[in-house]
């Protein structure tokens, strides 16, 4: 596990780490043509970012934000909020119009200013697709790869898209070009696979994520999107165990009780060595901060968690998926590995099973639940949806799903009738009128504008 916080990224310019906007832009009506600008420096925004402990946030460093001449600055006053509408059994509610929408903000109603189905031929999407290739995500890379190529394919001629992995790199800028997407998802999986030389010559050793996930999703809030994207998407690929090194981390390491005498020292000695990693590694925000940045920007948020789903399960059933799913991992890192290596696989499955005791296994489990919590919490704040990429046989499925998702979506605006510019959290009520047995999926806050 590595941190961004020792990588030097190799990129170019930004936009602003908190965008002013929030869930602003400045019209739904441009032309379907614009050209997104090229995203330079990529991962800047977190060079700026400095923890302070007093006010237990993130806050932007002085001195790195003293030069206005990187930071684009938008303050227009539209909000807008991508809505689903389903029925009780989970059915899209299709044909509404603007006027069978109810808006309010912070309890007062406001004029509906903007209304655009999701389907519009003339609606162009911001797509970015944050992957993870980093080691732990090695049995799964190949799906994963093959579910991101279902998303390239369904793109549409107005639709842009990028790629972001957790190197916190722009692997590709925003393009339509299919096939130039497709090869970047490809490198990913050239880089896990590795290739042997032929008599000495063009062997290639194999390159991982450095697990900088959350990292990747702060820079690209913070940068990815301007107030003419009219429809920010976010594909959240990542199995998020980044989360253990933000600061105020939800993952505390601590030695199980009740372990036999043989194995306490040993794991005494493995829980202190995690705290220092974590201590060392830890980056200059929260997961709070996450979720603060998320609400700043318009983006709507779908976790796809390359992983065994263990949330809402009963315990047995989450021991039993554990199981199958370390089985899965060492088949295919075995499989992948030279004979000496397959041996030294073996005698390490070996150990580690004779000291999966129940409380470690617990301990375990607990860690897990927390960052697959964290991940399925993060995309339905932000109006989107988690879903678990477990086989191959879902790739199409879920990324279909999203596809369909985004189309059945109406996209609201109005212009507050609120107009301080005090920085401060509004809430967002959207209610289809006479329907309160209507579900509707959408951003439930935003930043207003600061002075």
């Amino acid at each position: 596990m590595n941190s961004f916080s020792q990588t030097k990224i190799p990129c170019v310019a930004l936009v602003s780490i908190f965008l002013v906007f929030s869930l602003f832009t400045n019209s739904f009506a441009q032309s379907q043509q614009r050209e997104k600008p090229k995203l330079k420096d990529f991962g800047a925004s977190l060079r700026k970012l400095k923890w302070d402990a007093q006010k237990n946030e993130t806050v932007i460093s002085q001195q790195a934000s003293s030069n206005d001449d990187d930071v684009i600055r938008i303050e227009t006053s539209l909000v807008t909020s991508d809505v689903l509408v389903t029925d009780r059994q989970g059915r899209p509610v299709r044909n509404l119009k603007a006027t069978d929408f109810a808006v309010s903000e912070d309890g007062v109603p406001q004029q509906i200013g903007h209304f655009v189905l999701g389907d519009n031929v003339n609606l162009s999407r911001s797509i970015v697709l944050i992957i993870d290739y980093s080691r732990s995500q090695f049995p799964y890379i190949s799906d994963s790869i093959a579910a991101a190529g279902v998303l390239v394919d369904q793109l549409g001629p107005n639709d842009r898209m990028a790629i972001v992995t957790d190197d916190v790199d722009l692997l590709v800028d925003f393009t339509n070009d299919k096939r130039a997407l497709k090869k970047g998802l490809e490198s990913l999986l050239e880089r896990n696979r590795g290739a042997k030389s032929f008599l000495g010559v063009g062997g290639k050793r194999q390159r991982f994520g450095r697990s900088a996930q959350f990292s990747a999703l702060m820079a690209t809030l913070n940068e990815a999107f301007d107030g003419e994207d009219q429809n920010p998407v976010i594909v959240f690929q990542t199995d998020g165990d980044e989360l253990e090194f933000l600061r105020n981390s939800v993952i505390v390491h601590e030695v199980p009780s009740g372990l036999p005498p043989e194995l306490l020292r040993e794991v005494q000695e493995e829980v202190e060595q995690k705290r220092r990693l974590q201590r060392s590694l830890v980056t200059e925000f929260s997961l709070d901060d996450v979720y603060r940045a998320a609400e700043r920007s318009r983006a709507t948020i779908y976790s796809i968690i390359p992983r065994t789903r263990l949330l809402d399960l009963t315990q047995d059933e989450q021991i039993k998926r554990l199981a199958a799913e370390d089985s899965r991992s060492v088949a295919i890192w075995s499989e992948a590995s030279s004979e000496k290596m397959r041996n030294s696989f073996k005698v390490l499955e070996e150990q580690r099973r004779k000291r999966l005791t129940p409380e470690i296994l617990q301990a375990r489990i607990d860690q897990e639940l927390k960052i697959q919590r964290s991940l399925v919490d993060l995309a339905k704040m932000s109006g989107g949806w988690a879903e678990f990429l477990e086989t191959k046989a879902q790739t199409a499925s879920i990324y279909n799903r999203i596809l369909a998702d985004l189309n059945l979506r109406y996209i609201i605006g109005y212009y507050p009738s609120n107009k301080t510019h005090d920085g401060k959290k509004r809430q967002i009520t959207i209610e289809v009128k006479d329907h309160p047995d209507y579900i509707i999926s959408s951003r439930k806050s935003y930043y207003a504008p600061g002075r």
